[in-house]
């Protein structure tokens, strides 16, 4: 089979093609670099217009497109330009990729779309849980989400199968928020964010792979999965996980007002609100999770290499 990602050479499509090679597929990557062939892997130049361009053949009679580009929410601190920039990839990309399958001939049977918990917006402390038929929230990254899910959706019409993979915090070592947790607490200063009870919808990356698989095969899934392990924890259990995993202490927090501090405005909603998202429609179609609890799924993820 054949499948195209954007967004392929980033932190979970990166992973993501390799398991879809592994299964003896194709796959294409979308990039902004130059047109090349890598260990089975073509890269494929692409503008992010919704103006037919020559990339649109390379939508052609495959097997699925997946969405996965956008700029890093973490990355850089919240400006109005870094927000703009943050809306501008994702809505770019998302109504390009739905324009070249309406300009298909033969377009592909489904759309897997990345999209994120954030939509749910910042939740209370002791809030229950949250599925995939929660209300969105008001926020930026409420309404970016909202927004950025309803351009996927406009492939609906055109006789594709739209997942929309709302993806939590992603547990791997060599990226995420987890590449930038660790080295705190490799110097003996790691510790809580904020107050420590916040809860955190976190999701070991081997799992996020697998889960995005078992939705591109099988047919009955469409709409909305959240992209979270079954137990969330508070921010306080999630470090003392990664301290046990590292052999560290998780002694000292971090106050709230210092986060502002250094990362302005993403400290609220990113950092220091919780949501306890639960993937309540994977489980009830029956995937089954390698990682479901904390302590073996940060483990796993601290040895990584």
């Amino acid at each position: 089979m054949r499948y195209v990602i954007a967004g392929g050479s980033g932190f979970l499509g990166r992973p993501l093609a390799e398991a879809l090679l592994a299964k003896g597929h194709h796959v294409t990557i979308l990039t902004r670099g130059r047109d090349r062939d890598d260990r089975g892997v073509s890269y494929r130049t692409w503008s992010p217009s919704p103006e037919r361009a020559a990339w649109w053949t390379h939508v052609e009679d495959v097997d699925g497109v997946i969405n996965l580009a956008g700029s890093g929410i973490a990355d850089k601190r919240w400006t109005d330009a870094r927000k703009a920039d943050l809306r501008d990839s994702r809505i770019q990309a998302t109504r390009a990729l739905v324009a070249a399958i309406g300009g298909a001939a033969k377009r592909p049977p489904v759309f897997l779309t990345g999209s994120a918990i954030g939509i749910y917006g910042p939740q209370p402390d002791h809030g229950g849980p949250l599925d995939e038929f929660a209300a969105p929230g008001t926020d930026f990254l409420s309404t970016l989400a909202v927004d950025w899910e309803a351009e996927a959706r406009a492939a609906e019409p055109l006789g594709c199968r739209v997942v929309l993979l709302r993806t939590g915090i992603v547990l791997a070592r060599d990226g995420g928020a987890l590449q930038k947790m660790i080295p705190p607490f490799q110097f003996f200063v790691g510790g809580p964010l904020g107050s420590g009870r916040q809860v955190m919808s976190w999701i070991h990356r081997r799992d996020w792979v697998a889960l995005a698989l078992w939705l591109l095969e099988r047919g009955d899934a469409t709409g909305v999965f959240n992209g979270t392990a079954p137990q969330p924890v508070t921010n306080r259990d999630f470090s003392q996980a990664l301290g046990r995993a590292l052999h560290r202490p998780s002694l000292f927090p971090v106050p709230g007002f210092v986060l502002r501090i250094l990362v302005g405005e993403m400290a609220g909603p990113a950092l220091l609100a919780g949501q306890r998202v639960v993937p309540r429609r994977a489980l009830e179609m029956g995937f089954r999770f390698e990682f479901p609890d904390i302590n073996t799924a940060m483990t796993d993820a601290v040895r990584q290499h």
